[in-house]
């Protein structure tokens, strides 16, 4: 449904594009012919059209769910997002590259080899997911969760506002771009404590921290750390709060639980 949703408002573009087409056309088959000139020109903006053409219809993909926090007007309507599987919000190259395969994924027609592609694995992820190493997820809003409870105004402890800015957080950015995979910081017993509503909570701060302003996304970060170690009877570790999520939300999803 959310493919289709976006599939129609694509085609509701290219039919005002036709349209366009045809108009012009028409008052260039009204002009003077200017021979050779005008041929020529008519490839050009072929071309351009072409072009057009593909950066639209694979740019929808990729630039909403890059800068619309994984989500495309399909995906919110549906309330699906695409997340990355160590559940942080994925980057725009993340969601090119899981969209470039789309055509791949769409052979021999109606997504077959996609289709077979998520029969196959047991986190159902189309072959465009398991390149990019990203999954679709859905959203749970019948309960709220620790993000938005804000009723109570939080205070990170002294000096903590700056570090998602500091060394530790720009090192975290260049290890997911070469690769590298989260490291697990808890036993995995202890994780087996958390339950599905936990993962979704932390997906849910992943996918909105950029709108937060610095200092309360580092108090959320810290007290939803807290929270969770707490639940898993361990000790925070010491750092980014971040980090200690983002172990957790990988650890959760890699570990063979269905959520």
């Amino acid at each position: 449904m959310a493919a289709l949703l976006d599939m129609l408002i694509l085609g509701a573009f290219f039919l005002l594009e036709i349209i366009v087409m045809v108009m012009i056309s028409a008052a260039v088959a009204s002009a003077p012919a200017s021979g050779k000139l005008a041929e020529q020109a008519g490839k050009w903006f072929l071309a351009f059209v072409i072009f057009i053409n593909f950066a639209i219809f694979w740019g929808y993909f990729a630039l909403f769910e890059a800068y619309w926090h994984g989500q495309t007007p399909g995906k919110r309507v549906m309330k699906l997002r695409v997340i990355k599987d160590s559940g942080r919000q994925i980057t725009f190259f993340e969601a090119l590259a899981r969209n470039l395969l789309r055509v791949v994924d769409y052979l021999p027609s109606l997504y077959l080899v996609g289709v077979i592609t998520m029969l196959c694995n047991k986190r159902n992820q189309r072959l465009g997911d398991l390149v990019a190493g990203t999954l679709v997820v859905h959203e749970r809003l019948d309960e709220q969760s620790l993000l938005y409870r804000a009723s109570t105004t939080l205070v990170a402890p002294v000096g903590f506002a700056a570090q998602p800015q500091g060394q530790e957080a720009v090192g975290r950015k260049a290890a997911v771009q070469l690769g590298q995979p989260v490291t697990a910081m808890f036993p995995a017993d202890a994780v087996a404590r958390l339950s599905a509503q936990d993962l979704i909570v932390i997906e849910t701060f992943f996918a909105r921290m950029l709108d937060l302003p610095m200092e309360t996304r580092a108090a959320v970060a810290y007290r939803m750390a807290a929270q969770m170690a707490a639940k898993m009877g361990v000790a925070v570790p010491e750092g980014n709060p971040e980090r200690a999520l983002e172990s957790m939300a990988y650890q959760m999803r890699s570990g063979g639980r269905t959520f």
